[in-house]
């Protein structure tokens, strides 16, 4: 396929003033500097970069620093990365809201955006006024949005209120609203931001069946967002930003993996430390698994999460692991067993996880320990929701009974249950 969307060299940079510190002030040296001011206005011209409150110093930052990419035809690309690593930046620019320093950005097609809360819509206009500027503003003719009016309206909600200014509606409505008139304008390239996570769930998957549909009709799709199991479900391909610059990219699954490595890297490297004053995470590891955190549905492997009780408590100090889908559904919680009153010191909870079990996909695993007091009741010591993120594979050998069968298995798990089947010729 031919590339929609090119990008060479992208940089862009902002200029920061800074205000120079300086100790307190009483009221009279702000009366004598405003008169040393006025005498000093009166002699000379004095240069601007002077202020009552110091020299003002500028500084300057690179939000995007020698980009290079290639989206194809067609293409689901999720871009992800920590708040400011850039990805806001990139689509504004993508978007020609904002023009880049260097580099050269070329794209085929028309572009509909939908980047921020409050973007894109003139806030006195109705929702149908709305409607008819945005499709206009794409190069579509009278004819052409009066066919898809309906659809948007519908997909929208907002009947009741399509005659209303929509800086009344509210910030669900708006997002509802922006995002199928963005959907249903046939743009060639549909860029989102994080604004989705503005709706409820229902809303969003909508939305997710309506991007895999524009997808399916060869248009390509930019999306961002923090939540990965979004991401997981409806990209392709994948690229991760940090401090500006492209770290990895490629297969989705691999880049989001990446992204949780790099996370749970900066956790090491950090003091902050994940705990109570009675008890602290110290660190969580997978064994059994190859350098890019893989296994396959056949292989057993190990989570062992490292923690330390720092004082004596009248409790039982329970570690406990939580399993996430792809998708953001816990699908299972496992307690260590057999716990009893444990003295102060560095313990480590191994939690062996059998090979048959997990069907292929990513997965999440949260950790935690719970202090369990015999009165009944429990206090949480700590939870770090996404200590590591894993991938299972399927080999299609002849040990995943696939009998040949070569498209996806459906479920989260996929026991290796004992059969038996009887009879014989009739």
């Amino acid at each position: 396929m031919s590339a929609v969307i090119k990008v060479e060299n992208l940089s862009k940079r902002y200029v920061i003033g800074h205000q120079k510190q300086e100790r307190y002030s009483a009221l009279r040296d702000v009366i004598a500097d405003s008169a040393k001011g006025i005498g000093r206005k009166l002699l000379n011209s004095v240069s601007r970069k002077k202020s009552l409150n110091g020299d003002a110093t500028r500084e300057e930052f690179w939000a995007l620093k020698d980009i290079d990419f290639e989206i194809d035809q067609g293409d689901r690309v999720g871009i992800i990365g920590r708040n400011g690593a850039g990805k806001s930046t990139l689509l504004k620019i993508l978007s020609r809201i904002t023009e880049p320093t260097t580099g050269k950005v070329s794209m085929k097609g028309r572009v509909a955006s939908l980047l921020e809360v409050g973007t894109g819509f003139h806030p006195e206009l109705t929702g149908r006024e709305n409607i008819f500027l945005n499709a206009a503003i794409l190069g579509m003719s009278k004819a052409e949005i009066k066919k898809k009016f309906d659809e948007i309206v519908y997909f929208a909600g907002i009947e009741r209120f399509l005659d209303t200014p929509v800086k009344r509606y509210s910030s669900g409505m708006y997002v509802r609203l922006a995002f199928a008139v963005a959907a249903n304008l046939e743009p060639e390239i549909l860029i989102i931001d994080e604004v989705l996570a503005v709706g409820d769930a229902q809303f969003q998957k909508k939305c997710i069946g309506k991007m895999e549909e524009v997808s399916n009709e060869g248009r390509t799709i930019l999306f961002v967002s923090h939540n990965m199991a979004m991401i997981s479900n409806l990209c392709q391909t994948g690229i991760l930003l940090e401090g500006g610059q492209i770290t990895a990219d490629g297969e989705v699954s691999k880049v989001i993996q990446h992204y949780y490595k790099e996370s749970n890297n900066r956790k090491e490297l950090s003091n902050r430390s994940v705990g109570s004053e009675a008890v602290e995470l110290v660190g969580v590891e997978l064994i059994g698994m190859n350098r890019n955190m893989e296994t396959t549905i056949h292989d057993k492997f190990t989570i062992r999460m490292r923690y330390k009780i720092k004082k004596n408590i009248d409790a039982r100090c329970v570690p406990n692991f939580h399993y996430f889908s792809a998708d953001g559904n816990c699908i299972f919680v496992s307690n260590a067993n057999d716990i009893s009153k444990m003295p102060p010191g560095v313990y480590n909870a191994d939690c062996r996880i059998p090979g048959g079990l997990l069907n292929e996909g990513i997965y999440f695993v949260g950790v935690a320990v719970t202090s369990y007091f015999d009165a009944g009741n429990y206090r949480v010591e700590f939870y770090d929701r996404n200590a590591l993120t894993f991938n299972v594979i399927d080999p299609m050998d002849e040990k995943s009974d696939r009998y040949g069968y070569v498209g996806p298995v459906p479920g989260v798990l996929r026991p290796k249950l004992d059969w038996c089947v009887t009879g014989g010729e009739i």
